[in-house]
Formats: structure tokens, sequence, C-alpha cells
């Protein structure tokens, strides 16, 4: 089996918690190791792979073959373009750039260097998202006239992380929860025809946006995308109907707690929700109205990484594709405009 080396451009918790897990539990990833600018950590978790002392000097390593771009929105175009002119493989964290004009010019260079470009959209492996898809998928609900999806939390307290609270390209919700909703709708669903964006801070003493509704206009079809940080008591996070029955979800896939508690991801029931948090479905089935709740689908970051794996030493198609970055920076610049305008904005 080919091994495809790879490297981080940094080890905190993007790095700790959802990429190096499954790099090294993949047997077609090698992690290289990490570039680390201050504390130096990851050699404590993962002996015997490197720190880089600068961007330049992991680029020079003609071990790696990939580069994980997991630093915060706004310098992610600078270090893609740096790495894929360096002849590596990429993949960048969301959101992909800050413009749409930067992701067309990614893009381009990918081909131009014949180098896959992949955006880290792990949400599609979540259970509750891969359950939602499936349900939609089999027909269940008939043809879909109204979809949400929501990603709501309880948190008053601003961050402590500058780059995500101080005004800047790249921070605030939008850019931060907005790329996951985006995408799995645009996944599920196809690109919109159109857009319409309420964009808003709601708590004290935040300087960016904190709270964002968009509706999707399609032509039989409403999307609506909410999240927001002062929803204590959330509303299921995916609700769907259809002219046959409708589907409610909790966002319930712990894939993230898991990780953060240090739980490593190489168990075979990695991961499965529990019978309290299966969905409940509503619709007609062999001409008989039914009313159940479904099993999740098992979640697990590690189908994003052998889809990677697959492109690359495969050939096969990406799972995540540098043009699936490009439509979610689309539609956030639109969501921009909306808002500032409080007008409808064609796509």
């Amino acid at each position: 089996m080919e091994t495809l080396n790879t490297a981080l451009c940094s080890y905190g918790l993007s790095g700790r918690v959802f990429h190096a897990p499954f790099i090294d539990l993949h047997p077609g990833f090698q992690l290289a190791g990490s570039w680390e600018r201050s504390k130096k950590l990851i050699q404590e978790d993962y002996p015997g792979v490197k720190s880089y002392h600068s961007l330049s000097a992991l680029l020079a390593d003609d071990r790696v073959m990939l580069v994980v771009v997991n630093t915060p929105t706004y310098i992610h175009y600078d270090y893609t373009k740096q790495a894929l002119l360096a002849d590596k493989h990429v993949v960048v964290e969301k959101a992909f750039t800050t413009t749409v004009k930067e992701a067309e010019q990614l893009h381009e260079l990918a081909l131009k260097q014949g180098k896959k470009l992949s955006v880290y959209q792990n949400r599609r492996w979540d259970s509750d998202f891969k359950t939602v898809k499936k349900v939609i998928q089999e027909g269940l609900l008939g043809d879909i006239i109204e979809a949400e999806f929501q990603f709501q939390k309880y948190k008053p307290a601003l961050s402590h992380k500058q780059h995500i609270e101080i005004p800047s390209p790249g921070a605030g919700i939008l850019n931060n929860l907005g790329p996951h909703l985006i995408d799995q709708a645009v996944h599920l669903l196809g690109m919109p025809d159109a857009i319409f964006a309420d964009i808003r801070i709601t708590r004290q003493r935040s300087q960016v946006d904190d709270y964002f509704e968009l509706i999707l206009y399609y032509d039989k079809l409403r999307v609506k995308l909410k999240a927001g940080f002062l929803v204590r008591e959330p509303a299921p996070a995916y609700i769907i109907h259809g002219t046959k029955g409708s589907f409610l979800k909790s966002r319930a896939d712990a894939q993230e707690e898991y990780l953060v508690a240090g739980i490593k991801p190489n168990t075979l029931d990695w991961y499965t929700e529990p019978e309290s948090e299966y969905g409940l479905l509503h619709t007609e089935k062999d001409t008989k109205v039914i009313r159940e709740k479904v099993k999740s689908s098992q979640g697990s970051y590690l189908g994003y990484y052998d889809a990677v794996y697959k492109s690359i030493v495969d050939n096969q198609p990406i799972a995540v594709t540098a043009e699936d970055g490009i439509n979610v920076m689309r539609i956030i610049e639109a969501a921009i405009k909306s808002s500032n305008e409080q007008k409808v904005i064609l796509l």
C-alpha cells in the first residue's frame, strides 16, 4: 500500500483533534509532523514525527506529499498557494478562503500543478448528516419542498482566540459555522438560484457576526440555514419536509467531543449515536402512514481522509472539491451583500 507522508501547518485544536488522529489511524498515511511556532507538542503525542520550525522548512521536506493547511482562514490562500507551488497535494480547512477570487485562483493553480486540492468539510461524515442524507436519497420523503439546517449553541462568552473575535477577513460565524451548513445544503440539494440573508451581532461586546439566517431559493424548494450562539434549548438541527412526509433529526454526533477528550477513533463502532438521538420519520410507505424512529448512520471523519487517499493514489474523484469550496464562497459573498443591502441576491 502506497504511503502518503503528510504534514500539518498547525498543531492546535484543529491539528490535534480533527486531523492528526485520522491521518495516524489510516494505513495509507504517515504523519510526518507539523509546523509549530512556539509550543512544541506534536512529538509528545506522536513520537518520531518532526516539529518544523517554519513553513519553508516543511515545504522543503521532499518526503512530504500532502500538506494540511489548518490555520486561520485569512492565511489559507497564501499557505495553500505556497504548498501547491512546492509540488504538494493540499487539504485546506474551511472556510476555503476569504473571497471567491482567491478560491478560483487556487483551483486554477492546482490544475496547473497537477495536484489534488480538497476542502476539509468533515461534517459530511457526521452521523446525523449521513442519516439525513440516507433518508432523502431513499426517497422516503418524496420531493423535498422545505428544509432547515441549524447549528445552534449557547456560548455567550467570547472566544479567547483573537483571530475569531476581532474583525478581519474570515472572522465571524458566517465564515466559521456557515461553511458547514452551506456545504451540506449544496451537497444534498445543489446550488440555489438566489439567496436572502440576515447577519447580526447578538452577544454583548462581540465585534463580529455571531448570528445568521440564510434563505436559499430553488425552483420548488426553500432551504433555511441558521446559526447562533445564544440558543440554550435548540430545535431539531435538521427539519426536512417533502411531498410524502417529514424527518426531524437532532445534531447528536459527538466525534468532536470524544476527540477533544483524547479518545482515539480506533474502535469498530466509532462513532455510533445512542438510540435516544435517533431521528423521527413521519411519512407514507407502501400506502401506509408510518411514524417511527430511524437508526442513525455511523459517523467517522476517517471517511474524509480515506477519500483523499483514494483521490491521490487511485485518481478517484475528490470527495470535497475545490469547486465545492468555490460554491460555498459564492454563497457567503452573496449572503454578505444580501444582508448589507437587505434584498434577495441572484446567484
